[in-house]
């Protein structure tokens, strides 16, 4: 026989085995997937939306999951802000699709319906868009994780803050649902703890893109500061139109108890210098920071990333830590249950740890919007005026009222 056909002969065989091998180390892998359900039409949609999706794909890149034993899927749905629609595709995820974890899902709402729906279904559940205190409170289960913040952090943050200088009495503009209920009664109760007083309030729908009429009467209750309890466009707008009207240059202070970076590039600097507010996460932070951002910029055309989109960056990351471990990821309370016994560690949040509540501990900012002149680059935005370290940014398990923590 001759030389090149025992080579090719040979070539082949090697081929073959190689390719039952990989294929065989293909089945081998664990299989995981994870759907990331946020906002990508509406009022989040720039926060969360495809950023968020983007983050878990890169959190999914870094970890190399076939070093690690694993094959992971990341697929994503528009729940509309709409509870029903996002315990509809929350359903079909787990009951027909082979989801084994649901990240993201700003819109309280909707983050209280999928933390039930999990539950029931033993999947996990790990949140970074929704605000409501109550997923690890009233509302807890041991199959939800809660990363990134919360109303109580937002008003123990922000609330303290403009205490401290002289806003003692507040009119609350809130969003009628169960994000902005809750941020209300959580700043509440911290304005009232805490010396001051609320003097009023009104209820917007949700969405809203029209806020004069409540500023108006927000305007004339002569409260030294406006809270506005809502967030995303929603926010912006309320800021925009406050701005307009001359209500911070009358003498009244806003209060943003949650806006991102997206909507404070939206609003420009002109208008929204001097605001303070809080959150987990900057781009510009360090190195670590300014490394993501960079990498995150080159996928999302040159925006920088939300906190909402870090924390789906981040806990994607311990996600698959857990369920390495286990060597499944079928089992959805088994890899919250290692989440929490696994210390965090990742480069956007540091070191920490998640509470038995499911509440993810690590430091918050206090953040004030630069004026113009201090700004060098688009992205520019923040400054730190106080680091609010782990252990008093959010509110005590004690008095979280989880049904799973004994008294």
């Amino acid at each position: 026989m001759p030389t090149r056909t025992l080579a090719a002969g040979a070539l082949a065989a090697f081929c073959t085995l190689a390719a039952a091998h990989l294929s065989a180390r293909a089945a081998d892998l664990v299989p995981v997937k994870i759907g990331v359900l946020n906002d990508r039409s509406g009022v989040y949609f720039d926060s969360t939306g495809e950023g968020a999706v983007v983050a878990a794909r890169m959190a999914v890149e870094d970890f190399k999951p076939e070093q690690h034993g694993l094959k992971v899927e990341v697929i994503a749905a528009d729940h509309q802000n709409k509870p029903d629609v996002g315990a509809s595709i929350a359903r079909q995820w787990y009951d027909r699709d082979g989801v084994d974890a649901i990240f993201d899902v700003p819109t309280s709402s909707v983050a209280l319906a999928i933390a039930q729906i999990t539950k029931e279904k033993n999947k996990a559940f790990v949140n970074s868009g929704g605000g409501t205190a109550d997923l690890t409170g009233p509302a807890c289960t041991p199959n939800t994780v809660h990363w990134t913040y919360d109303t109580a952090a937002l008003a123990n943050g922000t609330g303290k803050a403009l205490l401290k200088r002289g806003g003692k009495s507040w009119y609350f503009i809130t969003a009628d649902y169960a994000f902005g209920l809750a941020l209300e009664r959580d700043t509440k109760a911290v304005v009232e703890k805490n010396g001051g007083k609320v003097v009023g309030g009104v209820r917007t729908p949700f969405p809203n893109p029209d806020f004069s009429s409540f500023l108006l009467q927000a305007q004339a209750s002569g409260a030294q500061v406006i809270g506005l309890a809502d967030a995303g466009l929603d926010a912006a707008n309320a800021i925009k139109q406050a701005h307009e009207f001359g209500i911070r240059q009358g003498g009244q202070q806003l209060a943003a108890l949650l806006i991102a970076i997206t909507d404070i590039h939206s609003l420009g600097l002109d208008v929204a210098q001097g605001l303070q507010f809080t959150a987990s996460f900057y781009w510009d932070l360090n190195d670590a920071t300014r490394s993501f951002a960079d990498r995150f910029a080159q996928k999302m055309p040159g925006k920088k990333p939300t906190s909402y989109q870090a924390g789906v960056y981040a806990s994607t990351l311990h996600y698959l830590k857990a369920v390495e471990a286990l060597h499944s990821a079928k089992d959805g309370a088994a890899v919250v249950a290692k989440m929490k016994e696994i210390p965090t560690d990742d480069p956007l949040f540091g070191k920490g740890t998640i509470r038995p509540d499911g509440r993810k501990i690590h430091p918050m900012y206090l953040f004030e919007a630069k004026a113009p002149a201090e700004s060098k680059g688009e992205w520019d935005l923040y400054k730190v005026l106080e680091t609010i370290p782990a252990d008093q940014a959010f509110r005590p398990m004690s008095e979280g009222g989880c049904p799973m923590i004994a008294k």
